[in-house]
């Protein structure tokens, strides 16, 4: 018995093969495109956990100048940098670092950059315009064109983040922008939990990806068979 097949089988049957290959692909975009966020954002998350702000207000030796105005005492430049209790590098700065004497536990951060080593061996960079913690809750907040991004090529753009060290979480209720390698992510609301274990987009989720042209060149190979 002999089985012939139509062109328009073999076309089918090349579609179909295609279509698995997008399949599993998708299937390992929807594991690889979690991981990659969390790699993008957990900086923030990261830095919280063995808190370095809290040193601002004790005055180290590399803070600049020092001016004075009424009850508020500024440091000009302020720089920190150090070594996590896992020993990864991280450097933090500033262009001005304000304390008023009526709020003692309040430090305001101007210009605000900070640089940390992750587990990889990759760098997380952020920059935020604004900022400031409260070293009695432990509660950095941060606004302003506040922008992540990593060595390994991602990014990430926030308005907002309200950083809670105890907690080891990062939350904003408003929308951030992450640039993948392949595409972009999108949501009104993030929300970064168990010290950059769990990250979690809510409202208005849109993720944009673009897959590489291998599965259409593939079909088109098969068909042309």
């Amino acid at each position: 018995m002999y089985v012939v097949s139509t062109a328009d089988e073999v076309a089918r049957a090349a579609r179909f093969r295609a279509a698995a290959r997008h399949s599993r692909r998708v299937r390992l975009l929807r594991v690889a495109i979690p991981v990659a966020v969390v790699a993008a954002l957990a900086g923030v998350a990261a830095l919280s956990v063995f808190n370095p702000w809290r040193m601002l207000v004790k005055l180290p030796l590399n803070m600049g100048n020092l001016v004075v105005s009424g009850t508020k005492i500024t440091m000009e430049a302020p720089r920190l940098s150090g070594y996590t209790p896992d020993n990864r590098a991280y450097e933090l700065s500033a262009r001005a670092a304000a304390q008023d004497l009526t709020r003692p536990t309040v430090v305001e951060l101007h210009d605000m950059s900070a640089r940390i080593e992750m587990e990889d061996k990759s760098q997380v960079l952020m920059n935020a315009s604004l900022g400031s913690f409260d070293t009695k809750s432990e509660v950095l907040t941060l606004g302003r064109e506040i922008v992540l991004q990593s060595s390994t090529g991602y990014e990430g753009r926030l308005q907002e983040a309200v950083i809670d060290i105890r907690a080891g979480s990062v939350t904003s209720a408003k929308p951030v922008a992450v640039k993948l390698l392949n595409g972009t992510l999108d949501a009104k609301r993030l929300s970064i939990t168990d010290a950059g274990a769990l990250v979690r987009f809510d409202g208005g989720v849109a993720m944009t990806l673009m897959l590489p042209n291998t599965d259409v060149n593939s079909a088109r190979r098969d068909e042309d068979k």
